[in-house]
């Protein structure tokens, strides 16, 4: 099962945590573990380009394991472009979610 967890301070995104793997289907054949990495990666590298910011990025385990956390103090122009962008990818992953609720959890901190 892969566990999303969406970090939020006064309704914010502040970031998020991703851990484990779905086994939806044989190693390097697993779509729903394939969706939410090319999501979330996707997501961090727009992120990091669009709003030319460095987040914490910790990465761990066998793959199956990616942290994220935003710095604090931003622009606010900054700020609401990166809200954009991670709101879009929660909208995202909730969408594997529906479709996959058996490998994949979604919840919010």
């Amino acid at each position: 099962m892969i566990e999303v967890t969406m970090f939020r301070s006064q309704g914010s995104i502040t970031g998020f945590e991703v851990s484990g793997h779905a086994e939806s289907g044989p190693y390097g054949h697993d779509l729903v573990c394939s969706a939410v990495s090319a999501v979330t990666f996707g997501s961090v590298n727009a992120v990091m380009k669009l709003c030319e910011i460095e987040p914490d990025v910790e990465q761990g385990g066998d793959g199956g394991y990616l942290k994220i956390t935003l710095p604090e103090g931003l622009r606010d122009d900054v700020h609401v472009k990166a809200q954009v962008l991670l709101e879009g990818m929660q909208v995202s992953l909730e969408t594997i979610e529906y479709d996959y609720d058996q490998y994949i959890k979604i919840s919010h901190r």
